[in-house]
């Protein structure tokens, strides 16, 4: 499947970088998690989709545990059933272990934002119909302090090797697809997108990121990227 080939040509391109403070734990998903991410590109790519949803990078709950975008293990393991084997890769964060599906913590945006997939189209049929999900970035950085360090944080010459692999990754999924819309989900995958995919035919928009640190999410995150998505003139699945 192309796209799989486009993720482990990414996988192999990200694995040879190297990475410094702040960034003092680097994660690689598509290494350690690469059963349930090949099992999600399989399963609901190429679907027919012509909306993509553009996360940033994953969360420590969310792909850093099950290779799923914004992948609350409920979610994954129960709407999405992409529940494979997570390896124990080294190197991890003391405070943010590796536990795949055995994880009893839950992502929140995943939650959010699969949970919404789920109220507007009630089967990931429906939903992938319509659309794809996917993370620019497929690393989690994280400090020693256990923090998030999002990718627009890392110092200059090392996000100069990263960002053109996360680029090409991402043109070449929009194009496998026959993609007519990006969404970057937040501020920052609206820019990437727009640098990635300059010179595609493509609309590029946004909605509100659904992170438990942005106070605009508390408050109906679902009910908002409706509206937004509909504003950006995507019709939604049973609408």
């Amino acid at each position: 499947m192309k796209l799989v080939k486009i993720a482990e040509t990414l996988r192999r391109e990200v694995r040879e970088l190297d990475f410094s403070a702040p960034a003092a734990y680097v994660y690689h998903p598509l290494d350690y998690a690469w059963a349930p991410h090949s099992l999600y590109l399989e399963q609901w790519g190429g679907r027919g989709a012509s909306v993509l949803l553009v996360g940033m990078n994953p969360g420590p709950f969310g792909m850093a545990q099950t290779g799923v975008p914004f992948g609350a293990v409920d979610k994954v393991r129960g709407w999405l059933r992409c529940e494979a084997p997570v390896a124990v890769p080294e190197g991890t964060h003391p405070g943010r272990p590796v536990e795949g599906f055995a994880c009893r913590r839950q992502e929140v945006s995943g939650r959010r934002l699969w949970g919404w997939a789920e109220a507007i189209s009630g089967t990931p049929e429906v939903f992938f119909e319509t659309f794809f999900v996917h993370n620019y970035c497929p690393l989690l950085f994280l400090a020693d302090s256990a923090a998030n360090v999002v990718p627009e944080k890392l110092k200059a010459a090392e996000r100069a090797r990263l960002l053109p692999a996360c680029d090409r990754a991402l043109r070449s999924t929009v194009l496998e697809l026959g993609i007519r819309q990006v969404v970057g989900v937040g501020n920052w995958a609206e820019l990437r997108a727009r640098e990635a995919l300059a010179g595609v035919d493509v609309e590029i928009g946004r909605i509100l990121h659904p992170s438990p640190a942005s106070p605009l999410a508390r408050h109906d995150w679902g009910l908002q990227a409706t509206e937004q998505l509909r504003e950006l003139g995507v019709r939604l699945p049973n609408s």
